[in-house]
């Protein structure tokens, strides 16, 4: 046997001693929990105050299988299945993008100005997962949602994932550069996390990022780096009714650049705000 005993104390052990070399303790410790929460349905306080649990043989082999898929670089919310957004469990798997926490920030930017006055209809275009329309849905009910994406397996993960949190999204397949003319003009926000990552930045991304997330929503050619922003600037400030306004997440590199392309296509009031981790990552942009 791979562990000494079937006790969840060794299952943790096995954990830190084969993904030591590869995560922080912080990120073993995280694996290691919400294995075992998912696995066994334990709380997490019950973990932490190390009550005693013996686990069978083959909880024993899901918990290897999922340290040998980690050291294999697949991303550990496909291995479980879901991962949480804005409080929201979410399927997560090769179609679409993995929700990150700066596109948790992006919405909840959009929450703080919005949810008081909770505006009457808001489109999330690039809409991946459905992430941002869903976590938008579960504190504004009362908004009617469209989610816009050209993917048909992202759009299949996101009817999903509507449908087993029980929020009703209006999903619709369209690229973003074909037109937009059966869409009206009273939208109060749009938002948007679209792909934004130069071709050239691909050797220094992370193999769990290149091998198991769709190219389609990462990357953009290194010549036109904002082509994205562009369009969709342009659409929203036609579909935007006066004083709506739009949220994008960005490059943090193209900041200026971005603010710069909005103010050009005729947007004003335009913010850029950091994420937590200090870079510039979301703008706002509002139509006159």
């Amino acid at each position: 046997m791979f562990v000494q005993t079937n006790s969840i104390q060794a299952v943790k052990a096995y954990f830190t001693e084969r993904l030591k070399t590869r995560f922080s303790e912080n990120e073993i410790k995280h694996f290691f929990y919400e294995s075992v929460v998912e696995r066994l349905a334990l709380s997490k306080t019950a973990l932490l105050l190390n009550e005693p649990q013996l686990v069978s043989e083959s909880d024993l082999l899901f918990f290897r299988s999922i340290v040998k898929r980690l050291l294999q670089n697949e991303p550990f919310q496909h291995i479980i299945g879901s991962t949480y957004f804005y409080d929201l469990k979410l399927k997560t798997d090769k179609r679409a993008l993995v929700p990150r926490p700066e596109t948790e920030e992006l919405v909840d930017w959009v929450v703080t100005d919005q949810k008081e006055n909770q505006p009457s209809k808001i489109a999330d275009i690039c809409s991946g997962s459905g992430c941002i329309a869903l976590a938008l849905k579960s504190v504004m009910p009362a908004t009617e949602i469209t989610a816009i994406e050209l993917s048909d397996a992202a759009l299949a993960l996101g009817n999903e994932n509507a449908k087993n949190l029980g929020l009703n999204i209006h999903f619709v397949q369209k690229d973003v550069f074909d037109s937009f003319d059966e869409f009206t003009s009273d939208y109060a926000v749009w938002v948007t996390n679209p792909p934004y990552i130069p071709e050239s930045d691909r050797a220094e991304m992370h193999e769990n990022v290149l091998s198991f997330d769709p190219e389609m929503a990462l990357f953009v050619p290194n010549e036109d780096p904002l082509l994205f922003y562009r369009e969709i600037g342009k659409k929203a400030l036609h579909h935007l009714k006066h004083q709506g306004v739009l949220y994008a997440e960005i490059h943090e590199r193209f900041a200026a650049e971005t603010r710069q392309l909005l103010k050009e296509i005729g947007f004003d009031s335009i913010e850029i705000k950091k994420d937590l981790q200090g870079k510039d990552r979301m703008i706002k942009a509002v139509k006159p």
